[in-house]
């Protein structure tokens, strides 16, 4: 799709204004289908509370994360398709399957495999038809459960877990290493960062795992995808900044947020001098171990090291507490 910013006007812009005001966004200064001021704080505010780049114009991610937001749960009927179904509905149905003690996954609002089992082994704890659809019957039967609901989820309970038996070393541990490549320039730098990364953590007797080759540049959905093919501990990105905020970034969005990738972050950012952020994007959302983009501009092998540093302080400080 084109991108809308301010100044624009429109039925696409009506239709972005439509669906702000209904997430309880003010709009008010601005005309019906004119991009003003008001339509361009409300994008802003919508783009930090959803883990978006802050720029206040429309793109791709922003109109799917805008339409996503529109589903509430018991709305339609959820279930497990090519391609994948999203939304805040998918969200509240994950965050709730976790918090039963059914592993949904991360609370990622994409109905994956992970969801599609959840859902089935409820449906047959539940004694009812098992057909991987949640429809208003599985919402009626939540609603039935739903004081179990305010406990710590699966998801929440596996992260505290994978962070109170961190190592004291990277022996043995897979990380996966991944590059930015929307660019030429970006390609060959993060390349380059991500190289000296690995070299380190293959000297501390981790076991890296690069997401592409030099000479080639798929698509960050399928470079994350990958990562969880690879039975990786966790992922390390390298990025230039999307939106000129450089930052070392960790998943973070309206409904979940990754503790122990904050942690990571937290680590890496005080190695390489930047500071941490929670941002929904494929790396960080599409991944199930906890994975950090390091974000920065001019990159270089020497942020790469300086990352690795960070994660081996971080390893070193739990076998210190333990």
């Amino acid at each position: 799709m084109r991108l809308y910013r301010l100044g624009d006007e429109g039925e696409a812009v009506r239709d972005i204004q439509e669906r702000l005001a209904a997430l309880g966004h003010d709009l008010d200064g601005d005309r019906a289908a004119s991009f003003g001021a008001a339509t361009h704080r409300a994008v802003v505010a919508f783009q930090r509370d959803r883990g978006l780049a802050p720029d206040g114009a429309v793109g791709a991610d922003t109109w799917r994360t805008l339409v996503d937001a529109g589903y509430s749960l018991g709305a339609r009927m959820l279930y497990h398709r090519v391609p994948t179904m999203r939304g805040d509905d998918v969200s509240e149905l994950q965050r709730r399957l976790n918090a039963l003690g059914f592993d949904a996954g991360k609370v990622d609002g994409c109905f994956d495999a992970d969801t599609l089992r959840a859902l089935l082994d409820f449906q047959a704890n539940r004694r009812m038809a098992e057909d991987g659809i949640a429809g208003l019957a599985v919402v009626s039967e939540l609603d039935l459960m739903a004081r179990a609901t305010s406990k710590d989820g699966r998801e929440t309970v596996r992260e505290r877990q994978w962070l109170a038996s961190l190592p004291s070393h990277l022996a043995g541990r897979r990380v996966y290493v991944d590059a930015f490549c929307r660019s030429e320039d970006e390609s060959a730098a993060c390349w380059e960062a991500a190289v000296e990364f690995a070299a380190v953590i293959q000297g501390l007797g981790g076991h890296p795992v690069f997401s592409r080759s030099a000479d080639t540049a798929p698509a960050e959905s399928i470079r994350a995808q990958r990562a969880n093919r690879t039975s990786a501990d966790f992922v390390v990105s390298f990025a230039h900044p999307r939106d000129g905020v450089a930052a070392v970034f960790f998943f973070a969005s309206a409904h979940s947020h990754s503790a122990a990738g904050e942690k990571i972050a937290s680590a890496v950012a005080s190695a390489v001098g930047l500071p941490s952020s929670g941002r929904s994007v494929p790396m960080l959302q599409d991944t199930r171990p906890p994975a950090i983009i390091v974000a920065t501009s001019p990159m270089h092998a020497s942020v790469g090291k300086a990352a690795a540093a960070g994660i081996r302080d971080l390893l070193a400080t739990a076998g210190a507490r333990a």
